[in-house]
């Protein structure tokens, strides 16, 4: 039956947002305390998330040859779009821990201010992938319009991120190695 076979497209959905939203907690979680387990975690979750994408998107196309609901169709329209926000999630997720094992490996850390700053972006990065997954999890679109709001925020702190980082270089106090990983 095809909504059933959505039905159950949509829960493995739900499985690899929850995936990528470990993943990038776990990642966040590397710049505060380094665990090379945790590390190899994000590793892990990106790979399965990968696989999720694969075998979900192979599924929903040839769910999509059989005769859909209305509501059914744009359902798997909807998931095959997340899918590809997740796996790009988890993938964003391995660019922070490779930052994260770049600082552990070179024994460096940020200042107390970029460190305070990448706290406030986290947060920001946290909330938009939390809300996203409760926008896709309860399909409830009112709340897509703070995922926009939280994404413009999220691009005014990096573009703080990066001015102050300049003003730190030009005293002194931070490195231009240290730029790159932030």
């Amino acid at each position: 039956k095809p909504s059933f076979a959505v039905a159950q497209a949509k829960t493995a959905a739900l499985q690899m947002a929850e995936d990528a939203r470990n993943s990038i907690r776990y990642a966040i979680d590397l710049f505060e305390q380094y665990d090379e387990e945790q590390a190899k975690k994000v590793a892990e979750l990106e790979s399965t998330v990968d696989h999720y994408e694969d075998e979900i998107g192979t599924y929903l196309m040839k769910i999509g040859n059989a005769e859909l609901s209305d509501e059914d169709s744009q359902s798997v329209s909807l998931i095959l779009h997340c899918i590809g926000d997740f796996e790009r999630i988890s993938d964003h997720a391995v660019n922070i821990k490779e930052s994260a094992d770049e600082l552990h490996a070179k024994g460096l850390s940020f200042s107390v201010y970029a460190k305070a700053e990448l706290r406030v972006l986290t947060a920001a990065v946290t909330k938009i992938v939390e809300t996203a997954f409760s926008v896709f999890d309860e399909q409830d679109i009112t709340k897509a319009s703070e995922i926009e709001a939280l994404e413009e925020l999220i691009d005014e702190l990096t573009k703080e991120m990066k001015r102050r980082h300049i003003n730190r270089l030009r005293s002194g106090e931070c490195t231009i190695e240290m730029g790159f990983i932030l």
